[in-house]
């Protein structure tokens, strides 16, 4: 049974920083990528970050390009956001996902979804 693990979502002021996590288990040993969907009040889930297993490529949305970092531990089967400079249009559910069927930038396309971790950027 596949598990996607995500914490490290909270509460943050305008201009801060966060660090999500997400620790996977049963994930099929051929697994692409793993990466970070969100979905904010009343819009679509939306692409956001990821980085293939093999090769570390990183992949990211364009809202959040140079202000977010997605990284990975192999061994631990973890990866990790850092979320820097934060607005408040980066609140959301931020879902940790894993192994895409197509292009990584299309949320769908992800086969496995954990159960998300919110982030609130306000003042």
């Amino acid at each position: 049974q596949v598990r996607l693990v995500a914490s490290g979502g909270g509460l943050v002021q305008p201009g801060g920083s966060l660090r999500l996590s997400c620790t996977a288990a049963g994930l099929p040993f051929n697994r692409n990528v793993m990466g970070w969907v969100r979905r904010a009040p009343d819009k679509e889930r939306e692409f956001v970050a990821a980085i293939s297993w093999a090769e570390g490529t990183t992949y990211y949305g364009d809202l959040v390009k140079g202000r977010f970092t997605i990284s990975r531990d192999n061994a631990e089967n973890t990866v990790y956001l850092e979320l820097n400079n934060l607005k408040p249009e980066d609140t959301g559910i931020y879902y940790c996902v894993a192994h895409n069927s197509g292009s990584v930038y299309y949320p769908f396309n992800y086969n496995y979804w954990g159960q998300g971790t919110q982030v609130t950027v306000a003042s």
